[in-house]
């Protein structure tokens, strides 16, 4: 398992620019939107004067903006179909215009049948248009709410609470104009949609955005400032490496997390991120603290457990990419749909990569949908590819996954959801001790003599490491302290039950297994 992060410190920027690649995936954008966004907010901030303190406002509030408009996708699904497509159509339109409300209205119901979305249609005309403009200060709250969490400045809270205001005053929540608008928030705004039209229009189509919405959804005087410095401020954004360039850009006083503290806002995020679907309301931490508690029943280390804990914590946040039509869907999935699941982990793993202290934990996560007969994904890894920590995550995902409900089945009871978790160890998916650990760590009785993959006993779990070490049946015996002749035996019922004849299948299967990790390796005799 990695070192543990506790030996150095963690940046709260590299945790917020990590959920920040999330957001992007959420919003159907390239990942390092936000971040290109940051760098164009700062360079604003810094030639409007603005003192450390607002630019450290900015830092945050631009990468934050857009964190509170996945909480409700659920909802957003229900009356709009493909949520992240719904959200990529943000920067099309001013959001105050008719052509922004029109183009909602065309989507009330999207990708389903007629009859449905006729249904939607007159549901939405009773009651859903309050719901739906509603979720502008939803969005606004819900993202001052996870600033607060992470003990960002006051000023960080209000210009997120304002962010979606506009210098007209046509805005959200409060229908604040002008300069009552907190300047960070005026900043950001121009920010982000002069990040999406630069990289669709070029500079000069950052210019025409600014110059059409002055005076109405922009600060005149930030859009002004903005065409008249377009390529210097738009300028190099693809010629720097975007993740360092703002993790070394934050502002003011470094914010550094340890111990209890970066615990708290690795949970603050994970709640969040299951806020995508009331299916996983509680999941992340419920699987980090399962987890955590079969590590400790397997007598890991500390440092490991807390490494675990914190896997444990992230797993999930790649959920963010995958729309909630996939994940709240009452039938069963099309290829397509598999498709799209089956990304999750690896963008969880993508999004913590860039931090030299996040990305172990990622490592960790990205295996968690892994099976040790390759039938996971994302890669299909399988047997001693996959390490010991994602054996453990992977079995308290599944045994939590099944305690929960889902969209296509009711909640399992304890006893239905470790029948499975064992169902799933006989049948080689998942590790035999990983499983036990899990539903001993939750209070299952579990039988002191395991059965491991393909009905072996622990007695010929033993017998086939010792044969995959390439033993004879006299140096097995001496080994166990038993006769050649027994031993010959236990090697020819392990070859009967898992369909192999020579040492090498043995092997093989005992890899593919993980039976092998705890061997000490042994000089195997020259063929």
């Amino acid at each position: 398992m990695a070192a543990d992060p506790d030996v150095a410190n963690v940046r709260l920027a590299e945790l917020v620019a990590a959920l920040s690649l999330g957001i992007d995936l959420g919003f159907g954008q390239p990942m390092e939107h936000v971040l290109r966004q940051c760098l164009i907010a700062l360079r604003l901030a810094e030639r409007v004067g603005a003192d450390e303190e607002t630019r450290a406002v900015v830092y945050y509030t631009g990468l934050l903006v857009n964190v509170g408009c996945h909480t409700d996708a659920h909802e957003q699904a229900k009356w709009f179909g493909d949520d992240i497509a719904l959200k990529a159509t943000k920067w099309d339109y001013s959001p105050t215009s008719v052509r922004a409300k029109t183009t909602g209205l065309r989507r009330l119901g999207a990708g389903r049948p007629p009859l449905h979305r006729l249904r939607v249609g007159l549901a939405f005309a009773t009651s859903g248009y309050r719901e739906i403009n509603d979720m502008f200060s939803h969005h606004a709250a819900m993202a001052a709410s996870l600033a607060d969490e992470l003990e960002l400045q006051e000023g960080v809270k209000l210009a997120l609470l304002d962010a979606y205001e506009s210098w007209d005053g046509r805005g959200w929540p409060h229908g604040a104009k002008g300069e009552e608008i907190p300047l960070p928030a005026r900043i950001v705004q121009l920010a982000e949609y002069a990040e999406v039209a630069h990289r669709m229009r070029g500079v000069d189509g950052a210019i025409s955005l600014a110059r059409q919405r002055s005076g109405k959804q922009f600060d005149p005087a930030l859009a002004a400032l903005l065409c008249a410095e377009a390529p210097e401020i738009l300028g190099e954004l693809d010629a720097v490496d975007r993740w360092d360039a703002v993790i070394d850009a934050e502002p003011a006083l470094t914010v550094v997390l340890s111990g209890e503290r970066f615990d708290a806002a690795l949970g603050a995020v994970a709640n969040y991120v299951d806020l995508k679907s009331p299916y996983f309301a509680g999941h992340s931490r419920a699987v980090a603290d399962l987890a955590a508690e079969a590590g400790s029943v397997l007598g890991l280390p500390e440092g490991d457990v807390r490494t675990l804990r914190r896997a444990g914590l992230v797993h999930d946040f790649g959920r963010l990419g995958v729309s909630n039509t996939i994940w709240d869907k009452r039938g069963p999935l099309g290829a397509g749909e598999r498709e799209r699941v089956w990304l999750h982990p690896y963008f969880t793993q993508r999004m913590l990569r860039a931090s030299r202290l996040l990305s172990p934990f990622g490592a960790i996560a990205a295996q968690h949908c892994e099976r040790l007969d390759g039938s996971g994904y994302p890669q299909g890894e399988s047997g001693g590819a996959i390490s010991r920590p994602a054996r453990i995550l992977a079995a308290a995902d599944a045994y939590q996954a099944m305690r929960e409900p889902r969209p296509h089945r009711p909640e399992l009871s304890p006893e239905h959801a470790a029948a499975e978790l064992r169902s799933d160890v006989r049948a080689g998916r998942l590790d035999a001790e990983a499983a036990d650990a899990v539903l001993g760590a939750i209070g299952h009785r579990v039988p002191r003599r395991r059965e491991g993959p393909a009905g072996l006993t622990a007695r010929e779990v033993e017998v086939l490491r010792l044969v995959a070490q390439g033993l004879s049946n006299k140096e097995i015996g001496a080994r166990l302290v038993i006769s050649p002749k027994t031993a010959g035996n236990h090697v020819e019922h392990i070859y009967a039950k898992i369909g192999a004849s020579s040492r090498a299948a043995a092997s093989l299967f005992a890899m593919r297994h993980g039976l092998l990790r705890d061997v000490e390796l042994a000089t195997a005799p020259a063929s």
